[in-house]
Parts: C-alpha cells; sequence; structure tokens
C-alpha cells in the first residue's frame, strides 16, 4: 500500500509540474535598443506580466551597429526570438518577403493605428502589415527660451517670420543663430531638407506622388527647399563646414546657440545637459494660414517571428503593444519617441506635449526618401544628403540639384523613368 500511494504522489506531482510548464510560457524579444534594457525589465515586463500569468517575457538586445547581421544569422540558424523588433521600411520588409516575419493583419489591434503609422511595416501594395507600429520621432526646431525671452523675439510661424529672427540673434552676436554643421551630412537631410520639405510638397500629397512617378524631383516643390537652405549658412556660425553632429548638440546644450533644427530623440539627453528652459516651433509655413505638415517619421516597430513556437502568446504581447496602457509607458519613459497608437496618451515630460500637440495641427509625413525611393543605386537618400550640404555650402544651385536627384533617380526606378 505504501508503495502505491508514494507511486501516485510522484505521478500526480509529475503531472502537476508538467501542467505548470506546459502553462508557463517564455517570449524572447530581440532589439537593437540596448539602451532601453533596464526599461524593459523595470516597466514594460512586470506591466504585461502582471496582466497575463503564465506568459514571461525577456528582453534581449543586441548592439544596434551588429543588430541586423544578429538577427538574420540567428533566423536563419532557427535560433531567434518570438518577438523582433523591427526598423522602418525595407530592412523590415526583407525579412517578412524571406518568411521571417508573421503577417498580422488578422489582429484586430492592428486597427489602432493609422495608415501613415502602419506604412513603414507594410508591403508596397499595403496589403500585409507585420509589425505592430510602436514610436515615431517629429522633427521641428528646438529652442532656448532665455535667449528668446532676452532678445525679445516671438515664436516663428512663418518662414519670414523665421529668417527675421535668425537675422535678430546674428545681429545682436550673443548667441549663434542656429546650431547645425555639415561635417556628417546627415543632418542637413533629415534636420534640413526633410523637415522643412513637408510644407511644400504637402507631405504625404508630394510623398506618394514622387513614387507614383507623378511628381518629379526638379518640380518646384521638391527644388524650393533647397532655395530656402541656402539661406541658412548666413546663420550656422563659423566653421559650420567641418562641424560634426555632436558640436551642434554641445553648442545648444551649452547655451551658445538660440535654435537647434531637431529631432524628438534629443528630448532626453537635452533635459539631462541644458541648464535653461527649452521650447520647440513647427516648420515654419511659407503664409500664414497655410496648412502645416510634419515630419512624423515612423522609428520602431515590434513583430513576430514567423516561427515562433508560441504564436498565441506572442499575439498576446502584440495586441499589448497596441494598447494606451503600452503607448502611455513607452511614451513618458523615453520622451520624444511618440506612440503611434491613434488612442492619445497623456505624456508628462513639457517638451514632449509640446511637439506631439502638433500632430493635432498639422498634417503628418514621413521622410521622403525611406519608402521605395532608395532601394537602388544611386541611392536617393545618400544623394539627398550631399544635395542638402551643396544647397546649404552653395556649391550647386537648387535647380542643379533637383536635376541630378531626378537623373539619378530615373536611372533605376521605373516610374520616374
Amino acid at each position: 500500500m505504501k508503495r502505491k500511494t508514494i507511486s501516485l504522489l510522484l505521478a500526480s506531482t509529475l503531472l502537476a509540474g508538467t501542467a505548470a510548464t506546459a502553462e508557463d510560457v517564455t517570449l524572447t524579444i530581440e532589439s537593437w535598443r540596448n539602451d532601453d534594457l533596464t526599461l524593459w525589465q523595470d516597466k514594460i515586463i512586470p506591466a504585461f506580466e502582471a496582466q497575463n500569468p503564465g506568459i514571461k517575457v525577456k528582453f534581449t538586445p543586441s548592439a544596434p551597429a551588429e543588430y541586423n547581421a544578429v538577427l538574420n544569422s540567428k533566423l536563419d540558424a532557427g535560433s531567434a526570438g518570438d518577438l523582433i523588433t523591427c526598423r522602418p521600411f525595407d530592412a523590415s520588409l526583407a525579412l517578412f518577403e524571406a518568411g521571417h516575419l508573421a503577417d498580422l493583419d488578422d489582429m484586430e489591434a492592428m486597427g489602432n493605428f493609422s495608415d501613415v503609422a502602419k506604412s513603414a511595416w507594410q508591403t508596397d501594395d499595403g496589403s500585409a502589415s507585420f509589425c505592430v507600429p510602436m514610436a515615431s520621432v517629429i522633427h521641428g526646431f528646438i529652442y532656448n527660451k532665455d535667449a528668446f525671452a532676452e532678445l525679445g523675439l516671438e515664436v516663428p510661424t512663418t518662414e519670414a517670420e523665421f529668417f527675421a529672427a535668425l537675422e535678430a540673434i546674428k545681429a545682436d552676436g550673443t548667441y549663434i543663430p542656429m546650431a547645425m554643421g555639415t561635417n556628417d551630412q546627415w543632418e542637413a537631410a533629415t534636420m534640413g531638407y526633410n523637415n522643412i520639405g513637408p510644407n511644400y510638397w504637402k507631405g504625404e500629397e508630394g510623398r506618394l506622388a514622387l513614387i507614383a512617378g507623378e511628381q518629379k524631383l526638379t518640380d518646384p516643390q521638391w527644388v524650393a527647399p533647397y532655395e530656402t537652405l541656402a539661406k541658412w549658412s548666413d546663420y550656422m556660425g563659423d566653421g559650420y563646414e567641418a562641424q560634426t553632429y555632436p558640436d551642434s548638440q554641445n553648442l545648444f546644450t551649452l547655451g551658445r546657440a538660440a535654435i537647434y533644427p531637431a529631432g524628438s530623440w534629443e528630448i532626453s539627453g537635452f533635459n539631462a545637459l541644458a541648464d535653461f528652459e527649452m521650447g520647440a516651433f513647427k516648420p515654419p509655413v511659407q503664409n500664414a494660414g497655410d496648412t502645416c505638415y510634419i515630419s512624423d517619421h515612423t522609428d520602431i516597430g515590434i513583430g513576430m517571428n514567423a516561427k515562433t513556437a508560441n504564436p498565441d502568446a506572442a499575439k498576446t504581447f502584440l495586441a499589448w503593444v497596441a494598447s494606451p496602457e503600452f503607448a502611455t509607458i513607452f511614451g513618458n519613459a523615453l520622451p520624444g519617441f511618440f506612440p503611434l497608437s491613434s488612442t492619445p496618451v497623456e505624456l508628462e515630460d513639457p517638451l514632449a506635449k509640446e511637439i506631439v500637440g502638433w500632430r493635432g495641427e498639422c498634417e503628418s509625413t514621413i521622410r521622403s526618401t525611406y519608402q521605395i525611393l532608395s532601394r537602388g543605386t544611386p541611392n536617393l537618400e545618400n544623394d539627398t544628403w550631399g544635395a542638402s550640404v551643396a544647397a546649404i555650402k552653395g556649391t550647386s544651385s537648387p535647380a542643379e540639384l533637383g536635376q541630378k536627384l531626378q537623373d539619378g533617380l530615373a536611372s533605376w526606378y521605373a516610374p520616374q523613368q
């Protein structure tokens, strides 16, 4: 009898253990955001696990520069995590086309996002979505409120007011009017051309028309931003040609420059370094009363490994990422990385609140070169860096730059031929 009782006890213990094992699922997340490890471990994962007992989550980031290579080798070897953090556009599209990312269109939670938000993680025809959008970054200008108050300046809303403010700052001589250099090139395109440009080409209207071949880079709305950038050099300070991106950041946070052409990702760093109050203003429109457009650029999403052994648990997590709760946690822990869900999120950081508020005032678009148009050679994104620098330095005319970019795009992109 004793032996039988012991056997039954052992059997029931083993069964209980098996049931517990079957119940507990561990999901692993691949990501390049190693700076965010503490945020995931301390805030995001505990909030999810509290609502979903039985699903455990591990956040296992790689170094940003190595992420694509590491992820691809893991996917090829069948050892990648259940959830894949997605870069925007072509890198993630390639993963989907290779069968590594699952189609998520059947998830009801995808209805929480606009077409613009989803565009970074869709097939070209929009028929399949393969990552849940997490956050975007918004472009505009951050300014030193103390400097503006000292000089009696109003926040500019039109281009005429913008250049009048720059001229006043320059004439006073206390501050460099605008902290941006051309040494690293990408800033001139990202915080220059694609910051102010959407007001000229009318955001998505122009961007989609360019993709369709209905507009050309030689059209006035695509050349005019270079004409405006050509005026910036008078206000960027001595030696801007050799000034690096970190140099520009330092000039602004040390209080030596009044205006910084910005991406919202700067907010956390600037908050830690600047000892003055900051404000932000939208890219100025050409005329008072014009519709404003902002570059609200999709930056990070998350998808499901098509070969995960835990698809139901993975979809449960993805549905939660699409929720207002996740958006609130993420948006406040990383001010300047703005949640993309359609439900408004109450942000705490005043500068982040100011910038994200532009979504309610302006039409949103994404950087003009990021979807489809930079897949060939020459690469339009990289060529736009050089063109933006040339416009600022005055080494080529805006019309010449538009023609060169158009010729390059037309050399490989059929709709522009």
